[in-house]
């Protein structure tokens, strides 16, 4: 948890130097390739592990987003993990639209549908927000679904970078990740955020319409693991870097959920593991009881409990847990 500075020192001092800044100001060139990399995948489109193969500066694919970002809001957020929010607020910029289908969403109002009131904006548009949140105090600037946009969310860091951003960068994923994408970003993120949601394949695709979310989420986490590595936080508790890994637990799932945890500690116990109690009935789930109606209640606290004396029997060093 983190811990409030002394009144007396003003504005917070974060001297952690960001991945992103070092590979700028040493790998300038090499930056400028990513950037063409990127947006080459999208000209026939494999951002996300859908592949739609479609030329995202013309069309949509199975995102519904085509050359530009839309986001939904941007502000600096007090409801994230201790560590992100600090006393300052987490960044949080909130990109409309998901590459996943989970019926039982609650944001499904700006993940699956259009959001009337969002924004369609420009890499340096996109690159002011960063500034603007940046100037707010906020501790770090936290990109929410960003996984079907990651050619327009680098060409607004690269601008970014260049008018001051100096802060995190946390990379906020359902973990339907495509690989070669993090591949391509690999040094410039700071602290990834995956949800791992359902280890079966089975489940995967009743819940979130993915069939192969789990086999794309494990290597994606393991790809995220080796760039940043072990959870790292400063003198008052604020992230600077590493792997922060978020499971919420469902209802009737707890084999699922431990399967979930053994795979994370065999990447590493001294990731930040956050188990998340929070769950209920949305979206589909409400709009369609009968059809899933095994999942239409909240979990119990015997449920969540088994869950949460798991990881600590597997040797998680961090767990952030409602207990």
């Amino acid at each position: 948890m983190y811990i409030y500075p002394p009144y007396y020192q003003g504005v917070y001092n974060n001297s952690y130097v960001p991945n992103y800044v070092r590979f700028y100001e040493t790998r300038r060139s090499e930056f400028l390739e990513r950037l063409q990399l990127l947006d080459e995948i999208l000209k026939n489109c494999e951002v996300c592990p859908h592949e739609c193969h479609v030329d995202r500066n013309q069309t949509f694919g199975y995102c519904r987003i085509g050359k530009k970002v839309r986001v939904s809001s941007y502000f600096p957020h007090f409801g994230e993990e201790d560590c992100l929010r600090g006393w300052r607020g987490s960044g949080t910029i909130f990109f409309t639209l998901c590459n996943l289908r989970c019926v039982f969403c609650q944001n499904y109002d700006i993940s699956q549908n259009l959001d009337p009131h969002s924004m369609e904006l420009e890499p340096e548009q996109l690159a002011n927000i960063m500034i603007y949140l940046q100037e707010k105090g906020v501790h770090n600037i936290n990109l929410v679904s960003p996984d079907h946009v990651v050619p327009q969310i680098i060409h607004a860091l690269y601008i970014a970078i260049q008018k001051g951003l100096r802060i995190p960068i946390v990379y906020n994923s359902n973990a339907y990740s495509s690989l070669q994408t993090l591949k391509i970003i690999d040094g410039l993120i700071d602290i990834y955020m995956p949800d791992f949601k359902f280890w079966d394949s089975f489940l995967a695709k009743r819940y979130t319409k993915s069939e192969d979310y789990p086999d794309v989420a494990k290597e994606a986490i393991k790809e995220m693991y080796r760039q940043v590595g072990d959870f790292e936080q400063d003198e008052y508790g604020i992230a600077k870097k590493g792997l922060i890994v978020r499971h919420l637990v469902m209802p009737g799932m707890v084999e699922d959920s431990k399967k979930i945890l053994e795979f994370l500690s065999s990447i590493s116990k001294k990731i930040y593991l956050n188990i998340m109690s929070q769950y209920r009935p949305s979206n589909k789930v409400i709009q369609k009881p009968d059809q899933y109606k095994e999942i239409n209640r909240r979990i119990t606290i015997h449920e969540y409990r088994q869950v949460v004396e798991y990881a600590h029997a597997l040797g998680f060093e961090i767990i952030d847990a409602d207990l």
